[in-house]
């Protein structure tokens, strides 16, 4: 699956988690970033486990100032050009590490005690109120998978951390300026969705629930703030002076520049429904919500298609094609409760069962490629370029003061 200027579809094949090394120079075997294996007599939980290893954190791509580090995953790319980024964002315990793991190819080994690739929260972590991720968390698989995990949004966890005692953020925003903690929560959010729809080829959009559309929300803004972006592969990133540096003019060019954008497929992906949400008239009914929702955006003009392979839920739904409604859909995918299992006779599938599904899915769905081939570094390097564009772009600049004198935020 090149990233050329055609769609393409991603094939599938497992991997194996191991401890995070560099690729060997007198290696010809593609790099890949893994996770350690203690011995399979240990009877530690995996979290517990984690705690004990050489941390993995410094792989995050961006630092405690939200500034964007390609020296820590750069060693572990090649020039290949045949790759696929995911992304993944959603709310606080929706799943979206999980959903992670079953794309990497990790199958659930407590017992043996290997550690999953993206930490999951275990009970004592829920129980103090906590996140495992922070920033992005980049993880590579041996299909050249470019996996990015993001901190949860819309997070209490989040919110304390990055609030100092008189209220004000300790992440520097809009160019410096002094912010309120809840207002550069906001904006930290928005800024994370669009950097992940500007540089991924598919977006998992993950909420627990279906009476939750703030999710929803921040994709619809995205979608406002996001033109002027440019494509990952745009020779004008490439022959930008240094990694992070944006010039003003480059900013304006950028802007004014159009039809040399792109955006991520979007899959959204509803988490631990319960037996009456699965009712498909009920089903029926959030494919609608969600067709009349973003009816106007720019991801309803993607090329990913509208199958029903698309529609992925633990029940038969009506077979009513929302398109005879006069409406185009967007990839939906309903994942139950955990505890849910495939005995005979069960209402619906399990969690298992459709995770799995779920992956068949990303990994075979036509996405929207780059504008042009690029090299799995050359992605990086511009990303990087991308965040800083984002960062400094005026319009975010100009919808952040909306918000600061809107009121809703403390000032």
């Amino acid at each position: 699956m090149a990233s050329s200027a055609s769609n393409f579809s991603i094939s599938s094949s497992s991997s194996s988690p191991g401890l995070p090394l560099p690729p060997s120079s007198s290696s010809s075997i593609a790099p890949k970033i893994l996770l350690a294996k203690p011995g399979s007599t240990s009877t530690e939980s995996p979290a517990n486990l984690r705690s004990r290893l050489p941390s993995v954190g410094s792989l995050n791509l961006l630092s405690d100032s939200w500034d964007f580090h390609i020296d820590r995953i750069l060693p572990f790319l090649t020039e290949n050009t045949d790759f696929t980024v995911i992304g993944v964002i959603g709310t606080p315990g929706c799943g979206k590490s999980t959903i992670m793991n079953e794309l990497y190819g990790y199958f659930d080994a407590t017992s043996s005690g290997m550690l999953p690739p993206f930490a999951i929260q275990s009970e004592e972590t829920k129980a103090m109120g906590k996140h495992c991720t922070s920033g992005i968390e980049p993880r590579i698989s041996t299909e050249r998978l470019i996996l990015l995990d993001t901190q949860p949004l819309f997070s209490p966890s989040v919110l304390a951390e990055m609030m100092r005692p008189d209220g004000s953020s300790t992440i520097p925003l809009l160019n410096g300026e002094p912010l309120s903690a809840d207002l550069a929560h906001e904006l930290i959010g928005i800024q994370l969705g669009t950097f992940l729809a500007s540089i991924c080829h598919v977006l998992l959009v993950v909420t627990e629930g279906v009476h939750d559309t703030n999710m929803w929300n921040l994709m619809l803004t995205v979608d406002l703030l996001k033109h002027g972006i440019p494509d990952p592969s745009s020779s004008t990133l490439s022959h930008s002076q240094g990694v992070n540096l944006v010039t003003e003019k480059e900013m304006n060019n950028n802007l004014q520049r159009s039809g040399d954008d792109h955006l991520a497929s979007p899959i959204f992906v509803h988490t631990k429904l319960e037996d009456q949400d699965l009712a498909p008239h009920k089903v029926l009914r959030l494919r609608k919500r969600l067709a009349q929702y973003f009816s106007s955006s720019s991801f309803m003009r993607l090329n990913h298609g509208s199958t029903s392979k698309e529609r992925i839920c633990p029940v038969s739904a009506p077979d009513i094609k929302i398109n005879d409604l006069g409406l185009r859909e967007l990839s939906l995918v309903l994942l139950p409760y955990r505890n849910q299992d495939d005995t005979e006779g069960a209402q619906y599938e399990s969690f298992n069962t459709m995770l799995g599904k779920l992956r068949d899915q990303v990994l075979s769905m036509t996405c929207q490629s780059f504008a042009r081939t690029v090299s799995e570094r050359e992605w990086l390097r511009n990303s990087a370029r991308i965040w800083d564009i984002v960062k400094k772009s005026p319009i975010f600049a100009e919808y952040g003061k909306t918000l600061q004198n809107s009121g809703m935020f403390r000032s």
